[in-house]
């Protein structure tokens, strides 16, 4: 597939667009407005369908690149899903996150897969943690999602940055001075084994002292806070 940068560019300037137009400052999404106008959107998920680093490798000349790429196409076809299921309320509960994030398919680069699929089987295995505080899944409890693409140049520096307004953000973590507690997104949970090597939760303090304003001592217990799958749409 004859694919040049410019191609690329475009595309991405595509989904900044749907980005720009339809996320809020606070990463909540217009669903319904969305909905009504899916084009930008659907050119951007046309794209990835058949543009990806295995399809066109000199389009990707570092890991950040290919990496910037993953995540912006995990959240486009995230929202492209959300779309494509009438806008569901929320994913509470095992069977309709397992029909929506399981069983329902994407195209990326040519390849049938799922958003569990390429979360676990491609984006996770690439070993960056920060990725988690980038990813959305068009969930309240998400990290906030950017109204501007990922790109390779930049994106140690915006990886670091939404990590750190993560773990800022009382939504997602609360110091019990007094019991000695730190309650933390389950997102903690989830992927622990990526976060720390031990796989154990309580290992997890030093990750979340590296963005955390405010040392949390060590011996602190860690708990996590029940995730919020409430669909992230804008009031």
């Amino acid at each position: 597939m004859a694919v040049t940068k410019q191609d690329y560019d475009i595309a991405l300037d595509t989904w900044e667009k749907v980005l720009g137009q339809f996320v809020n400052a606070q990463g909540q999404t217009d669903f319904v407005a969305l909905a009504k106008q899916t084009e930008d959107l659907q050119r951007y998920v046309d794209f990835v369908a058949q543009v990806s680093p295995r399809t066109v490798p000199a389009l990707f000349e570092t890991d950040a690149q290919i990496l910037a790429y993953h995540i912006n196409t995990y959240n486009a076809l995230a929202m492209h899903s959300v779309i494509a299921a009438g806008i569901p309320a929320d994913f509470d509960g095992f069977f309709k996150r397992l029909r929506f994030f399981k069983l329902r398919d994407i195209v990326i680069g040519g390849e049938v897969t799922s958003l569990y699929d390429y979360e676990n089987d491609v984006i996770r295995p690439l070993g960056e943690p920060m990725v988690h505080f980038a990813l959305n899944c068009m969930v309240k409890d998400c990290p906030r999602l950017p109204q501007t693409v990922f790109v390779g140049e930049t994106l140690d520096h915006d990886l670091t940055e939404l990590s750190t307004a993560f773990f800022n953000k009382r939504k997602h973590i609360v110091v019990d001075n007094k019991k000695e507690v730190v309650f933390v997104s389950e997102i903690l949970d989830f992927y622990t084994e990526d976060f720390v090597a031990t796989g154990r939760r309580q290992d997890l303090l030093p990750y979340i002292n590296q963005f955390h304003h405010g040392v949390i001592p060590a011996h602190y217990e860690v708990e996590f806070i029940d995730y919020d799958w409430t669909i992230n749409q804008q009031p």
